[in-house]
């Protein structure tokens, strides 16, 4: 049985987004029947779109219907996913409806055609793209060319699959909306909530998300190395990897956290990328791993086909001949699995209409065991217990995710040894910016679990619980007496959800590292630059909270499974796999063509131009136009009506992209963004400003759609963080409470739940 054998999910949407979103449901075993227009089908149909097309519908029904029918199947359903305003969770209520557009329900219609490039620079991460870049570059879109559509995906799946739990208690339909902008924006909360909060100044500069310190991409014998280095350990490391010469000893062994200067920075750079150009790549990494250094071998897509570790745990599946790119999450009772590759058009039209007459039977819990919160908070997730032991990033920002659903979140800290991200930035552990940014709405335990007292209550608090989530270094729960095995013994129906660099195991499973080591090794950081030149990687920032979401939702899946079946399991999340997967139809088409691929700076495949342009005081426009008509009217609105009639035709502008982008770059020099991208848009063309970090925090439409909202604060009354990326109509989760104090929830867990000793259970 698949962890979601028996739900049928309806899928309208035409859009990358819409169709990830399908995807992620039908690898693990939901019906979904994707309704396509007569004709052509789904635009990502298209010609120059196979491989795109392939990866995000496989294991899919495609049917072609009239309206009437369409009614019935949505009332046969329990779940649709669109792309555009309906009403369809009005006409069928039990229904859960997701709808996910580029800026969420209520934005202005000139924003409806926005493409992926203009999300992605709406949200922040485009002008900060890649790290450390000479203001005089364009920003660059990101790792392959749906990025925003993937993330936001992720979060609809998550969503959806939370409602429908929240369903089989309440018997009511859900609307979902997600904002393809708010998701990636909310991506970086732990940068975002220190500047909305006033911690640390926004400057409106290209460098506004990156870190200090020497990590960047070296060239080396076979490819490039990422070295990552924050720390005294690493540069302890990194001492000895390269047999202390003398040229080190100008750097003191603390200098990483108390003097990085970008004149040492820059010294530090160019002595290691000599030592390090004439070893091979996967020998310099090995040789850094064992002394705890996060260098990483810069992966490409073929290098992945050929990973030791990817080949172990299965992320490549063979369909038809042809490698397909699988999942990042191994759940052990009910694995996804591909079993069909993407339907031709309406090839399931007669099966799907023949079963319409059947009786729908809805799905029924089995194993319900909704525990008393300590704060009803309403949400699908009201009644649900996570443990968390995590630490920094993806770890908690999973918990967050979950608490925002209506979770109740316990993350087990002690005095002794706080959780890392207490210690960075703030007055003491409980005002530690980073912190507070990440942890709204958790509750916090201090207790001391290398003792047998603590470890004692921690069992007990286990058996009270639905979840429990780790990041901790590989083979450290064992350790504790707290495998998958050891849970089980514990509660039987326990859900395990473990994140590591590689996963738990392989041949690197070992192996540790950060979000920049995630981003080389998994492929994407080798997408990102330009033609012909290096690799830049994306943001330094991006990755944790991605890998968060999608453990998250891997969570939700194994959740949702128990609920129906009273069967628990092991959740198994690869950080690497897990990016990987957001540029998983660049992975296919290296399978289908054996094509190399490297940067490709702001091109596009279907689109052109396609970039990020030049504006005044140094600010940027992030343009896409599809079509010819489009063309015309960034032409007309450029008084450049000897452009348009140079290069007329799609194909004519491809052929020259250099010379438009270099035309349409001393065009677009002397414009203000703002007033240029609103011109575009009514005519029609998808533009925007390349948001700066003051923009993103001013942003008003964020405002409104309360991603940012406040919390309380225990030294200021009230303090500004960022919410969930979607809103929920009939039963959202109240957001109120604000990060914790570190043990402020001992009273609560340790006497009032665990004191009484029985297990507390209710209905809704």
């Amino acid at each position: 049985m698949s962890a979601l054998s028996g739900i049928r999910v309806i899928e309208l949407a035409d859009s990358v987004a819409g169709e990830y979103c399908g995807k992620l449901l039908a690898d693990f075993g939901a019906d979904v029947i994707k309704v396509e227009a007569p004709g052509p089908g789904n635009g990502t149909r298209s010609r120059t779109r196979a491989a795109l097309f392939g990866y995000l519908n496989t294991n899919k029904l495609s049917v072609v219907l009239d309206a009437e029918r369409l009614h019935e199947l949505i009332g046969a359903a329990d779940a649709v996913i669109e792309d555009r305003s309906s009403s369809w969770a009005d006409q069928h209520p039990h229904v859960v409806v997701c709808s996910i557009t580029p800026f969420g329900q209520g934005a202005a219609v000139d924003f409806d055609n926005a493409k992926s490039i203009n999300v992605f620079h709406a949200s922040g991460w485009g002008y900060h793209t890649p790290s450390h870049a000479d203001p005089a570059e364009p920003p660059l879109q990101g790792p392959g060319r749906f990025l925003a559509d993937y993330e936001a995906g992720l979060d609809a799946a998550l969503c959806i699959t939370a409602a429908l739990f929240g369903r089989l208690h309440s018997g009511r339909g859900e609307f979902i909306d997600v904002s393809q902008h708010a998701v990636l924006v909310s991506r970086a909360d732990c940068i975002l909530g220190r500047f909305i909060a006033g911690e640390v100044p926004a400057d409106g500069a290209r460098c506004d998300y990156d870190q200090q310190g020497p990590a960047t991409f070296f060239a080396c014998a076979d490819g490039f190395v990422y070295l990552y280095m924050t720390s005294r350990a690493h540069w302890l490391g990194v001492k000895t990897l390269m047999g202390h010469p003398q040229w080190l000893d100008a750097f003191d062994d603390d200098w990483l956290e108390f003097s990085v200067t970008p004149e040492k920075v820059a010294e530090f750079q160019r002595g290691f990328a000599v030592w390090v150009r004439d070893l091979a790549k996967e020998a310099a990494a090995h040789d850094a791993q064992r002394l705890g250094v996060p260098l990483v071998p810069v992966n490409d897509a073929a290098d992945l086909h050929h990973s030791p570790q990817y080949r172990h745990r299965g992320f490549f599946q063979d369909v038809n001949g042809v490698a397909y790119p699988t999942v990042p999450y191994l759940l052990s009772a009910t694995p996804a699995e591909i079993t069909s590759p993407a339907p031709t058009l309406g090839r399931h039209t007669a099966q799907v209409l023949d079963g319409l007459g059947a009786t729908y039977i809805a799905p029924t819990p089995r194993s319900t065991q909704r525990k008393q919160p300590k704060n009803p908070r309403g949400g699908p997730l009201e009644g649900v217990r996570v443990v968390e032991l995590t630490k920094v990033w993806a770890g908690p920002y999973a918990g967050k995710l979950l608490a925002m659903l209506g979770a109740e979140v316990i993350k087990i800290e002690t005095a002794a040894f706080p959780e890392e991200m207490r210690a960075y930035g703030g007055t003491d552990i409980n005002h530690a910016p980073y912190f507070l940014s990440i942890n709204p709405e958790i509750l916090s335990v201090d207790l001391d679990i290398k003792s047998s007292t603590g470890m004692a209550r921690l069992r007990e608090l286990i058996a009270r619980s639905d979840v429990v989530i780790n990041n901790l270094r590989p083979g450290a729960m064992e350790r504790l007496g707290l495998g998958y095995e050891d849970l089980k013994s514990i509660k039987r129906d326990i859900i395990s959800v473990s994140i590591k660099m590689w996963g738990n195991d392989g041949p690197l499973g070992h192996q540790t590292g950060y979000a920049p080591c995630f981003a080389a090794l998994a492929g994407i950081a080798a997408l990102v630059g330009h033609p012909g030149g290096p690799p830049r990687g994306t943001n330094i920032r991006y990755g944790d909270s991605t890998v968060g979401a999608a453990a998250a939702y891997a969570a939700m899946v194994a959740l949702l499974y128990r609920e129906l079946s009273g069967e628990g399991q092991f959740v198994d999340v690869s950080a690497v796999e897990t990016l990987s997967s957001m540029i998983g139809d660049c992975l296919l088409e290296q399978s289908l063509t054996g094509k190399c691929l490297g940067p490709t700076g702001n091109s596009h495949p279907d689109m052109c131009p396609h970039g990020c342009y030049p504006c005044a005081a140094g600010s940027w426009i992030a343009v896409a136009v599809a079509n010819d008509a489009e063309w015309q009217q960034l032409c007309d609105v450029l008084d450049a009506g000897w452009l348009a009639e140079r290069y007329p035709a799609m194909d004519d502008r491809r052929a020259h992209c250099e010379a438009v982008d270099a035309e349409l770059s001393r065009l677009t020099q002397c414009h203000d963004p703002e007033q240029l991208a609103h011109r575009l848009r009514m005519s029609g063309v998808p533009a925007n400003k390349s948001a700066t970090s003051v923009d993103v925090i001013g942003d008003q439409r964020l405002w409104d759609r309360e991603l940012y909202r406040f919390v309380s604060d225990h030294r200021e009354g009230q303090r500004p963080i960022l919410g969930p990326s979607w809103r929920m109509t009939r039963n959202p989760a109240g957001i109120e409470r604000g990060a914790p104090d570190l043990g402020e929830d001992n009273d609560y867990v340790l006497h009032e739940m665990l004191g009484a000793g029985t297990r507390t259970v209710f209905t809704i």
